[in-house]
């Protein structure tokens, strides 16, 4: 798989049909590289992989990370990401642990360097039962991934840049690091990003560039609103200087997560755009 350039821009997107169709209709945004995400319910199986692997070579795209999603989770409102996201629900741990070996198999095959989720919302108390669990957990994919050379990557968001940075420190396992969202802590409500990259920046080793505005004052537990790149509260230009002021070197992957395919396209060929004329302006 092709070295993607320093800062190269890329787009994170999901599987679903035909890879080859997918993986054409994502280069005619103007990319070749990115993440790619793999949905709760998408059976991961031998035939499966083959085609994708198949694909990959074909189109020439690089995958930097393969995402996991479990099944039954759920970003409504915050309470709901809380209760069904990620490593926290006690009752669907055995089962997403499982699913995310997998995942790390599947990445392997395909020659992928990294896997990533979000583990859900960390309790800021270690002495929490939930905490615990998930910390162990955490050490075991860890441990996992490391059999196939990966790292495993912690999305931010949910909680808190101090939180996730002492959780990390706790889990103790060279190779978990950090994608870092920053729409995501604004969406939450979890802190300035620019702000959390100066604490976190050593641990970051892939990068989502998404935009979006703050929780509504007046709804408690409501999520903030996405929003094109350019248009929301993270300051992208702010953002890209200061990954490379901390001298960042992955790609920047660019997230759309609206429903409206066509709408979805049109704002990340806008945001392909956008990057260029940033790092032209930076360079």
């Amino acid at each position: 798989m092709r070295q993607p350039e320093p800062l190269e821009i890329g787009v994170m997107f999901w599987a679903g049909g035909d890879p080859a169709a997918t993986l054409q209709e994502v280069k005619s945004l103007g990319v070749r590289c990115g993440q790619l995400g793999i949905p709760g319910t998408m059976p991961l199986n031998d035939a499966v992989t083959a085609a994708w692997k198949q694909a990959l070579e074909a189109e020439q795209f690089t995958l930097v990370t393969v995402f996991a999603a479990y099944d039954g989770e759920s970003y409504a409102d915050i309470p709901t990401v809380q209760r069904t996201v990620g490593f926290i629900p006690e009752t669907t741990r055995a089962e997403r642990e499982a699913r995310t070996y997998a995942i790390s198999d599947f990445a392997a095959a395909l020659g992928v360097p990294s896997i990533a989720c979000h583990i859900g919302f960390i309790p800021e108390d270690p002495a929490n039962p939930d905490y615990k669990a998930v910390r162990e957990m955490v050490r075991r994919v860890a441990d996992y991934a490391a059999r196939h050379g990966q790292t495993f990557a912690l999305e931010t968001g949910q909680e808190p840049a101090r939180v996730l940075l002492r959780f990390i420190e706790d889990v103790a396992r060279p190779n978990v690091r950090i994608n870092f969202d920053p729409a995501n802590m604004i969406l939450y409500g979890t802190g300035d990003p620019i702000e959390a990259l100066d604490l976190l920046g050593p641990l970051v080793i892939s990068v989502h560039c998404k935009d979006g505005d703050w929780p509504p004052r007046d709804r408690p537990g409501a999520l903030g609103t996405e929003r094109p790149l350019g248009q929301g509260s993270v300051g992208i230009r702010r953002f890209i200087q200061k990954l490379k002021q901390l001298g960042y070197r992955g790609t920047l992957n660019i997230e759309r997560e609206v429903e409206d395919r066509e709408q979805r396209l049109a704002d990340i060929r806008t945001a392909v755009r956008l990057l260029e004329q940033i790092k032209a302006e930076l360079a």
